[in-house]
């Protein structure tokens, strides 16, 4: 067996991968930055599941989930390229850095229910497929979050209520919406979200209900105002090379898997909701409708988010984007 020891700062880790001699079985790693309990955790989780029926058990992934392998989820792009990690699912957020195409699912009010949100990526997925195949690797699947909107102390009706208001977001897009607003925005990795709330660094969230609900947000917040804002996914993506190492039928058993756990990722997210509006009452968290004149203000400094995002991508956005808006 292959065995690569790579050190990172507090910790060092053994990642395997490759095919154990004398052996048909393969091992990999799968890292990803959220909790156990998180929607997109559960999702990684059936894949690693479905990838061991389909395989015959010959294909065994491990899950390091909660960023338990010291990276965060900026670093995954680079490490599963450079074969570092063979598998790996990441917020789309972080890679905005590397190629703009992966801001799309974070455009503000584009396509912020769980059917628009579906089509638009799979109008974008060859685009997705492209830029991974060119920096060595295979795009899986996506994992859909429950929809966006603000976790905070008191409800939000209005622009002025986020004047100054320090907020964390998640990636340039929401950054940009926030200063424009006038609020006070935090671009922050989400393994940094608890302990600024427990400091009192930030005072309120720009996330979903469910990264809410799995973090105990109500020990920290009261409310949760609701928004038409976005449907952010997490992308699972694989080393190339580790893929095209694999045998036709354990390559045919990824890809069967993929095929089948993203179905069942788009259908888990309406009950996602549901449920976690449960466990949010339990609680006592404020569950807020979404004020008008804040989406409309929200709507109004977003505007040139889209544009910008636009002109970074040229054609292709432009396609993407008239596609979707075209229904087709």
């Amino acid at each position: 067996m292959n065995i690569r020891t790579i050190a990172t700062t507090g910790l060092t880790c053994a990642l395997f991968s490759g095919l154990p001699a004398g052996a048909d079985e393969v091992r990999f790693d799968l890292a990803n930055e959220y909790s156990p309990t998180s929607l997109v955790a559960s999702m990684d989780q059936d894949f690693i599941d479905t990838v061991a029926e389909k395989s015959g058990d010959t294909i065994v992934i491990t899950p390091h989930f909660g960023g338990s392998l010291g990276f965060k989820s900026k670093d995954h792009f680079d490490l599963v390229g450079d074969g570092v990690l063979p598998i790996a699912g990441t917020y789309t957020g972080a890679f905005v850095g590397i190629d703009r195409m992966f801001a799309l699912s974070s455009m503000p009010f584009l396509a912020p229910d769980v059917d628009g949100a579906k089509r638009l990526y799979e109008i974008a997925k060859p685009y997705y497929e492209e830029i991974f195949e060119q920096n060595g690797q295979k795009l899986l699947y996506a994992s859909p979050y429950t929809p966006v909107g603000i976790w905070a102390g008191k409800a939000l009706s209005s622009k002025e209520d986020l004047k100054d208001l320090k907020i964390r977001t998640y990636d340039a897009a929401s950054n940009e919406v926030f200063q424009v607003i006038g609020a006070a925005p935090i671009q922050t990795s989400w393994s940094d979200v608890v302990p600024l709330l427990g400091t009192g660094g930030i005072d309120a969230v720009l996330t979903s209900d469910e990264s809410g609900v799995t973090s105990n947000f109500w020990d920290y917040l009261s409310h949760f105002n609701a928004l038409p804002y976005s449907i952010a996914i997490n992308m699972t993506h694989m080393n190339a090379d580790s893929f095209d190492a694999l045998s036709p039928e354990q390559q045919a058993a990824i890809e069967e898997a993929a095929a089948l756990v993203q179905e069942r990722n788009w259908k888990r997210v309406e009950e996602r909701v549901a449920r976690n509006l449960d466990i949010m009452a339990e609680h006592g968290i404020a569950v807020v409708a979404p004020d008008p004149e804040l989406v409309k203000d929200l709507s109004l400094a977003s505007e040139t988010v889209l544009t910008n995002w636009l002109a970074d991508t040229g054609d292709d956005g432009k396609a993407i984007v008239s596609a979707f808006r075209g229904g087709s």
